[in-house]
This record gives structure tokens, C-alpha cells and sequence, in this order.
């Protein structure tokens, strides 16, 4: 099952790629039981060799700037049609158009749900939320025990002081 992270790592490679212009990204979610290889394959394309050369190094930048992780392999920068980038719980696959429309992944795919970058956002948030305010009432609890420790702390400090307060003022009230 695809973990928060692998969703972060896939948004972030999806937002790299767009930030270089690539097109028609797309997200798809791999079925478990037809796949054991990976959660998530993030397909796009860019116009030209060039581009898809600067789309595959751009992903590879902001997943080691931002997660500090490096693809498994990379296979196909040299000829720049279809570079895959592995990253072990997602694939990344960047096609020329006519590479894209040639093999076409989606529709070898069919059993994989498609997923908008968009809804994907949308999931890795509610899952966010989720741990926050599972974490709020243990946090809540801890700064109270915390707090209850220091007010205890606080009265046997001022016990101990107190004692010593009281001799001296005896002493204090004997000399007037």
C-alpha cells in the first residue's frame, strides 16, 4: 500500500516535470495484486529530446533538494525518447509524443486507477490533517504532564526554601 510519503515524492516529481513544461501528466495508482513492482507510474512528455532530457533532470533535482533520494536507475537519457526514472515506489516515464502514443502505457495499464495531480494533493493533505489531530491529544497530554511535573517541581523547591525562610525571620523578629 502506497505510503503519505511515496505520494509526496510522486507529487514533487509531478510539479517538477510541469515546472518545465512537460504535458498530459499523469498519474496512475498500480493495481497491488498485477503489480509488485511499484504504487505509482508518473507519465509525461515533453515536445523534444531537449526537453525531456531537462524534465528528467529537473525531477531528479527537486527529489534530492527536497527529499534528499536519488532515482535506483535512470535507462534512456542518452537517446531522450523515453527516459524511465526509478524510484522504487513510483516510476517516472517521460516519451516523446510519438514514443508516448507508440507503447502507450495507460492502456497496457488498464487496471491502474488514474489519479490528477490535483486529487492527489487533495489525499496527501487529509492525510496530514489525519496524524496532526492524531497527534494533537498526545501532545496536549504530554505538555500537561510536563507542566504538572514543573508545578510540582516548583512547591518542593519552595518547601525546601521555605524552612529556612521561617528560621530566619524568627531571627529577624528576636532582634527587634
Amino acid at each position: 500500500m502506497a505510503t503519505n510519503e511515496s505520494k509526496q515524492l510522486v507529487l514533487a516529481a509531478a510539479e517538477a516535470a510541469d515546472s518545465k513544461k512537460a504535458e498530459d501528466i499523469r498519474i496512475l495508482q498500480l493495481d497491488p495484486s498485477e503489480s509488485g513492482l511499484c504504487d505509482y507510474f508518473l507519465i509525461c512528455n515533453g515536445t523534444n529530446e531537449r526537453q525531456n532530457d531537462a524534465i528528467s533532470d529537473e525531477i531528479e533535482l527537486q527529489l534530492k533538494r527536497q527529499f534528499g533520494i536519488y532515482p535506483n536507475s535512470v535507462e534512456g537519457r542518452r537517446q531522450a525518447e523515453w527516459i524511465l526514472m526509478d524510484y522504487v515506489d513510483f516510476i517516472v516515464h517521460i516519451f516523446s509524443p510519438e514514443k508516448r502514443e507508440f507503447y502507450g502505457l495507460e492502456r497496457l495499464r488498464k487496471s491502474a486507477t488514474t489519479i490528477s495531480v490535483a486529487e492527489m494533493h487533495q489525499e496527501v493533505a487529509a492525510k496530514s490533517r489525519a496524524v496532526r489531530e492524531k497527534k494533537a491529544p498526545a501532545k496536549k497530554a504530554a505538555k500537561k504532564a510536563v507542566k504538572k511535573a514543573a508545578k510540582k517541581a516548583a512547591v518542593k523547591a519552595a518547601a525546601k526554601k521555605s524552612p529556612a525562610k521561617k528560621a530566619a525571620k524568627k531571627i529577624a523578629s528576636k532582634r527587634r
